[in-house]
């Protein structure tokens, strides 16, 4: 069977694609979807309709049907081999078949075929899903349907079979032929506060007085030009609960789908306290592919990624603690690094790293994130001093699971967090990581930051370790927990944690309860938490918490052909059709024998439009001319894009992945009426950026001059940012005769509380810095130092900021 990657095809044929329906269902934190595509053949010859696209890497997707003229046929989850080949089959002998797969090397990523599309038919096929939701730091849960698949970065020659990378013009996204409309219905017993999203949406309607329940949807005309995300609030989100699931009836009592399953989730109260001394390696791992010349959001005005990327890696350089050690990488086609190996945090080293930072341009080609990886690994591990790794990348990497593998085997030296930037970034990637190492896993879409989601990683980093985790259960005679869900090594303060397991044993007949308790050490302090439940198991015909578990067994195994062992890929395809829930190894067929019409010579292949990434920059302004090509390089992929898609549309917008193919050395981006900083930080109204450095933005230029020790020096520099003469801060001085440091210093720190209040968890670190050492320095002069820098700033900060 060919492979197409769900675009478009080039000869403008009628595309079977009409619409996509999607039913959304969250329970407390927990969704349950329903995706309906579908397909109508207008064309005089059969069709074979292919559709690639993308999905949450957790979404466990547990059924596919099919609906031809009112008969509705179930699908047969099978070996994906076998699959394949009933697929052919069906397809020689006249019938009509559906085929849902997962992409051999990317969890986040499916194709849907319809073969022997008869003209005139009409065709529904639909696919149903189970998802655990994040939560954010706000407490806020996180529902994406993704919009947007970008080209990915071919690692090996294995990849180059994947869906992903078929040649293909791409279409702006106001032509897509299909539409789009989605309704959620959303229940809690903590009671729904709100429901906000980055598309519009039809007014909330509560469909209970106590706001237990309630539905939104899109709104009428919406484009799918971007992901649609859905962020839920609740009265209340951090209470811990048990959920026991009855099993399948027809299932052996003890097997996976027989025996209950519970579903346990823990908001663990971690007080937050620093580690008692200053250690770790902190490793930054910066993608400087092309496509982070791209603006973070749609929104006008958008700072560009690059230039997001150097802020927050000064604010990461400044908010790190004395004695510890740090290298920064960038990445792309090749790879660069600012030391040979990690070097001791000091001033010296911190001010040689920030001339380069200033420096960096995303002028590294594509996106080879293995090579660097693997470099960062060979280096011996320093005394004392645990490796943090830090990944930023917009995930465009064909064979995710190769990277995966590489973190994996690197686990135990290691917590790795990684940032997934803009929208199409690959959740399979960016998640896995993070997993395998103990790490924590954050996406920068929207209006989101990618300086406040760094340092709040940075925080957790920073954070003195919890150690020797472990679960108890206490049951009624008769009656045991088997774990399903891998141990956890690692607890991050307001991090929620769910763990699966099975009942096994006989279940009480009368109404009983059992307990589960986490225990866990912070700095010698013995910490726990317990939660009663009923041992009464509650019938769901989805079997929600049975395929969750069964999804979490089969991410931890299933890491794709070429890199999962022969004993866990056999574990893996006995998991996946025990539980009905899909992994790269099977895929769901169905076939409708009804339909007996005989092809004669080859179906004609319709490859469905899907959304990419598009900007509103002036493509004109580039220049196009390509390096020769390179093994793994998309130079032959850009030149069809030029030769296909410019017949196609007059002034065509490309995809992410396209800059990632130019010559980094001839992309030229000229005026695109874009202002390259935020404004969140500008204490004055619209300054034009400079090419290098840190341009008009006041607080991060503020924040530049900081020492590595945390304090200011008082010079010129310091008094142009407070827009105050350098003799007038030196004559307001109450101690005139002690360090001037310490007045710089508290003058500093008071300017960020007056002007950067609302982005204060990105300075949060470097002020506790600046604090410290004031009160080394310093001591019983501050709140005199305080006082006197309210009047000449002419703001009211109080001294308890300074622990006074």
């Amino acid at each position: 069977m060919e492979q197409h990657c769900g675009l478009i095809t080039g000869n403008k044929e009628p595309v079977p694609l009409k619409s996509i329906s999607v039913t959304l269902s969250i329970n407390d934190f927990v969704a349950s979807v329903s995706a309906t595509l579908n397909y109508e053949n207008e064309e005089k010859v059969p069709l074979e309709a292919i559709f690639v696209f993308p999905m949450d890497e957790d979404s466990a997707v547990y059924s596919f049907e099919a609906s031809v003229d009112g008969k509705k046929i179930v699908a047969e989850l099978q070996e994906k081999m076998q699959a394949r080949s009933k697929y052919e089959d069906a397809l020689s002998q006249g019938h009509q078949a559906s085929l849902l797969e997962e992409d051999d090397y990317s969890r986040d990523v499916f194709s849907c075929t319809v073969g022997n599309l008869q003209p005139g038919a009409k065709v529904a096929v639909t696919l149903r899903y189970v998802q655990e939701l994040p939560l954010e730091t706000d407490g806020a849960l996180r529902y994406v349907l993704p919009a947007i698949l970008n080209p990915r970065y071919q690692l090996s020659e294995q990849s180059a079979n994947s869906c992903l990378n078929i040649k293909t013009p791409i279409v702006p996204l106001e032509n897509l032929p299909y539409t789009l409309n989605m309704v959620a219905t959303i229940t809690s017993q903590h009671g729904i506060e709100r429901v906000q999203s980055n598309c519009s949406l039809s007014p909330m309607q509560y469909l209970a007085d106590d706001k237990t329940s309630a539905q939104v949807s899109l709104a009428e005309g919406h484009k799918f030009d971007r992901d649609v995300e859905l962020l839920i609030y609740y009265n209340e989100v951090h209470s811990p609960s048990v959920a026991v699931e009855m099993g399948m009836q027809d299932m052996k009592p003890d097997s996976l789908m027989g025996a209950p399953s519970a579903m346990v989730s823990f908001y663990p109260d971690i007080p937050e306290v620093e580690a008692s001394k200053a250690c770790g390696e902190f490793v930054f791992l910066m993608d400087r592919s092309g496509s982070m010349e791209l603006p973070m959001n749609n929104q006008m005005h958008s700072q560009l990624r690059i230039e997001a990327a150097k802020e927050t890696l000064l604010l990461l350089l400044k908010s790190l603690p004395m004695g510890c050690y740090f290298n920064i990488y960038g990445f792309g086609s090749s790879y660069e690094k600012f030391f040979l190996e990690s070097v001791k945090y000091s001033q010296e080293t911190m001010e040689e790293a920030m001339k380069r930072v200033q420096d960096l341009e995303a002028d590294l080609g594509g996106t080879e994130i293995l090579r660097p990886l693997c470099d960062i690994y060979k280096a011996p591990s320093i005394l004392g001093h645990p490796l943090q790794l830090f990944v930023f990348t917009d995930g465009e990497v064909a064979d995710t699971f190769r990277v995966i593998k590489e973190v994996q085997l690197n686990s135990k030296k290691h917590r790795c967090f990684s940032f997934g930037i803009g929208e199409g970034a690959s959740t399979s990637l960016i998640k896995s990581i993070a997993r395998v190492s103990g790490g924590k896993a954050e996406f920068i879409t929207d209006k989101d930051r990618m300086q406040t989601k760094a340092l709040g990683s940075l925080k957790f980093a920073l954070n003195a370790s919890v150690d020797d985790i472990s679960l108890s259960w206490k049951l009624p005679p008769g009656l045991s927990a088997t774990m399903l869900s891998p141990e956890h090594t690692v607890i991050f303060r307001g991090q929620r944690l769910i763990i699966y397991a099975q009942l096994t044993g006989t279940l009480p007949q009368v109404e009983s309860s059992g307990e589960v308790c986490l225990k866990y050490t912070l700095q010698d302090r013995n910490l726990e938490n317990r939660v009663t439940f009923s041992l009464q198991p509650k019938a769901n015909n989805s079997f929600t918490i049975h395929r969750l578990a069964a999804k979490s067994l089969i991410q931890r195994k299933d890491l794709g052909s070429h890199e999962t062992s022969e004993g866990e890929k056999e574990d893996v395809v006995n998991i996946s059709i025990q539980s009905g829930v899909l992994s790269s190894f099977t895929a769901f067929i169905a076939i409708n024998k009804e339909v007996n019409q005989p092809v004669q010579g080859p179906l004609a292949h319709r490859a469905i439009f899907w959304p990419r990434m598009l900007q509103d920059l002036a493509v004109c302004g580039f220049d196009y001319n390509y390096d020769e090509p390179s093994p793994g390089s998309f130079s032959d992929f850009a030149d069809e894009v030029l030769d296909e898609s410019e017949e196609m549309f007059p002034l065509p917008k490309y995809g992410v992945g396209f800059y990632d193919r130019l010559s980094p050395n001839k992309r030229k981006l000229e005026s695109v009426g874009m202002v390259k900083t935020s404004d969140s930080y500008t204490k004055k109204a619209n300054f034009q950026n400079n090419k290098k450095g840190f341009g008009e933005n006041f607080a991060i230029q503020l924040i530049s001059l900081q020492n590595a020790n945390g304090s200011w020096e008082l010079d010129e520099d310091l008094s142009k940012i407070l827009d105050t003469s350098l003799e007038d801060i030196k004559a307001a001085n109450p101690a005139k005769d002690r360090d001037p440091s310490m007045w710089a210093t508290v003058l500093a720190v008071l300017w960020l509380h007056a002007n950067g209040k609302d982005l204060k968890c990105e300075w949060e670190l470097l002020e506790r810095k600046a604090v410290a050492w004031l009160h080394d320095n310093a001591g019983s002069f501050i709140p005199m130092l305080v006082q006197a820098a309210n009047s000449l700033l002419k703001v009211s900060v109080t001294p308890a900021v300074f622990g006074f």
